[in-house]
């Protein structure tokens, strides 16, 4: 499925929505977080383009090929670590995000950054469930 020609409306929402989650965020980040959620959610569309735009916005290609085991990297900061933590908790959500995740994440995100990473979090598990869904991969429309 196309999901942009089948609803447009929807798909136009999405993307606002997404653009206004970005805002007030590092683009190094912000691809970081959408690969990690992508991995966890198995999206090889998303994962794929995320990674295109990471090495866009100037990412070290061992920090994309590491980003899978990020916990035992490290080349990643604390605040990278708080926002993948962070990341998982969300995409995870069934299992709940630990008082203790939101916290560290907090600790490196002023209040207004840190509405904006969740609310990245839940764009790029919108992008994965709508992608995973209608068999979306890389090289489609």
């Amino acid at each position: 499925m196309n999901f942009s020609a089948v609803a447009p409306k929807v798909f136009k929402a999405v993307l606002a929505l997404d653009a206004a989650a970005r805002e007030g965020l590092d683009p190094v980040l912000v691809e970081l977080v959408q690969i990690r959620a992508s991995q966890v959610n198995r999206c090889a569309y998303c994962i794929d383009y995320h990674t295109s735009d990471a090495r866009k916005a100037g990412e070290d290609e061992q920090r994309i090929y590491q980003l899978s085991a990020w916990e035992e990297s490290s080349l990643y900061t604390e605040k990278e670590r708080a926002a993948l933590e962070l990341t998982e908790a969300v995409t995870l959500l069934p299992e709940g995000v630990p008082d203790e995740v939101y916290e560290r994440a907090a600790e490196h995100f002023a209040e207004q950054e840190l509405a904006q990473l969740i609310a990245l979090v839940l764009t790029v598990n919108a992008w994965n469930r709508m992608n995973v869904t209608t068999r979306k991969t890389p090289g489609t429309v």
